[in-house]
This record gives C-alpha cells, structure tokens and sequence, in this order.
C-alpha cells in the first residue's frame, strides 16, 4: 500500500463518488469543547463511504474478470457499494450477507441488482462461503477491508480531508474514524501521512468489539469474543485485518471505544445538528468527539460520519431518547 495507489484510485473515482464536505456546528463545538469538522460519506450514492472501495476495486479489473462477476460479503454497506458498482459496469453480481443485517440494507442492495445470499452471522464460515462460490461461478472476491484496491479507494477519504482541513485552517490534530476491518481507517491514514502529517487517524469502536484498540494496546491482532449483539453492525467484524493492521500500528493513536448508549445520542445530535442521517456504527467517531473528548487530541477534530443506512425503528428509537440534546 502506498499513496501512489490512492491518487490512481481517485482518478478512477473521479465523476463517481461525491466529494464530500466538512460540516460544522456550534452546537456541537459546544459539547466537544473544541471546534468539529464532520466528513459525511453518508451522502454517497449508496449512503457510505464503502462505494469507494467498491468501484475503485472493480474498476480496476481486467475486463474479462469483470464479464464474470465479483462476489463480495457484508453486513450491507460493502454490499451497497461493490452492487451499485457492479450494476454501473455491467457486471454481476453476488453478495453474501448475515441474516441479521438490517432489512433496509438487505432490500436495498436487492434493488441494486446483486443477488443476496444470507447466511448466519454467528455460526457460519462467510469466507469458506464466499469462496465455495466465487470458486463454482468463477467470480472476483471483493473483500471489504483487507484488499489493496479496497483500501485505496478508502484512502481517498483522506486526500479530500488534507484537502478541505488545510482549506478549515486545520492543519493538526486528531481525525476521529469508524473502524471495523481498517479498510477506511488505513486508507486515510496512509493518505494523511502523505498530505498532512500534522494530522493523526484515530480508530473508533462500539463497546464489547474493540478489537482494533485492543490489537493497537497489545502489539498484535486481537479478535472480538463474539460477532452479535451490537447495533453498530456495520463495523463488527472478527479482527483487524492482515494488511490493514501493519499500516494502523505504524500510522494511528490509540484506538478509542464509545458505548450505544453514546452512538446514538451522536445520532440524535448529527440529524438535529447537522440535518443528516447516521447508522450507530457509521456515528461511533461523532460520539467520540462530543462524549469521549478527553481521549481526543488538539484544538480541533475532524470526524468521519462513515454510513447512514439505519433502520428506521433503530433511528427513531434514538431520536425518542437523545433527540432533545
């Protein structure tokens, strides 16, 4: 991984993804205590930074490769962008899903033209799965973290960031990042390195499935106890990946943790404040900034508001309890 492969990446992404801005608010200055820049790839197409990877990936395929297929796994946004991508390029494709992914995301990437094959997130094998299948169709695995063409589609989340903070006047300081496998997280940091050093990514995790801050503590790839049990099942994932966790111990701070209960007031806090729609897992580095502001570092913070495919009763249900805050 380097940033030569992030800059290809944007290239091929140009006129396909939008180039998301920094929002802001005194509201929410208020409760961080420092000033909040909000990166919102809940805009994309498919409502998360994932249609980055996606496309980056198949566009990048030998076109005989593509004409088969790809077939990649998620719990729904991965799902979403490698799909919309796929249906762009003329490509089929095939998404293995867990049966307990929100509807909305399961429907939602059955409009996008992917056939979903379900399986049980707690008891099945998702990579034996996907690749008894990629192997019986002859399709291109997609994997949705650990995959260099992933991960550079992901980075150019961070060249937009060095862009738009030195633009804000912000030029240091932490830059707060909803983390599962890594994907996004090493991308931006790779391409914060590069373009702005003064700029550290920070990892950010549900309660309970902090492998990522605890492989950071410890040195070496720790892995979640379990795969079920959270709301923020966008970023549940069993451990930091092989290639994305060298690149998080070398470039990132120490991984933070936020508890539901916190995710979803950052919810609540984000559509009153900001006017824009967040997942649980997609506002865990929102949370961060506003309820965990003393493990966060500098005078200002930039935040990525990763995903925004909730479910309406799980949105509601935020709003009811943190609405007024």
């Amino acid at each position: 991984m380097n940033i030569g492969m992030i800059e290809a990446a944007a290239g091929r992404l140009k006129g396909h993804v939008v180039r998301t801005p920094l929002l802001s608010s005194p509201f929410l200055d208020e409760i961080a205590g420092r000033r909040v820049l909000v990166k919102p790839e809940c805009l994309q197409p498919t409502g998360s930074f994932k249609l980055r990877g996606g496309w980056s990936a198949l566009s990048a395929l030998p076109p005989d490769a593509r004409a088969k297929g790809v077939i990649a796994f998620s719990s729904g946004n991965h799902a979403q962008g490698v799909a919309f991508a796929a249906r762009a390029m003329g490509a089929p494709c095939v998404i293995l899903m867990p049966s307990d992914a929100p509807r909305v995301k399961i429907d939602n990437t059955r409009a996008l033209g992917a056939e979903v094959v379900l399986y049980d997130r707690a008891t099945g094998d998702r990579d034996a799965i996907g690749a008894a299948l990629a192997e019986e169709r002859g399709l291109t695995l997609v994997k949705p973290f650990d995959e260099p063409l992933v991960i550079a589609g992901q980075g150019t989340t961070g060249l937009e960031i060095a862009e738009q903070s030195a633009e804000a006047g912000v030029t240091a300081g932490d830059v707060l990042v909803p983390c599962g496998g890594g994907g996004l997280s090493s991308g931006i940091a790779l391409a914060l390195e590069a373009r702005s050093p003064g700029l550290r990514a920070r990892t950010v995790e549900p309660e309970g499935f902090d492998d990522v801050a605890r492989s950071l503590a410890s040195g070496k790839i720790e892995r979640n106890a379990r795969m079920t049990g959270t709301i923020c099942d966008a970023i549940v994932t069993p451990s930091p990946g092989e290639i994305t966790f060298p690149i998080l111990s070398r470039l990132c701070g120490p991984g933070i943790a936020v508890s539901e209960d916190e995710a979803m007031a950052a919810m609540a806090a984000a559509f009153n404040r900001l006017h824009i729609v967040l997942e649980p897992g997609g506002a865990v580095a929102l949370a961060a900034a506003l309820y965990r502001a003393g493990e966060v570092a500098g005078e200002a913070v930039i935040v990525v508001a990763s995903g925004g495919n909730v479910d309406p009763a799980i949105h509601r249900k935020a709003m009811e309890r943190f609405g007024d805050a």
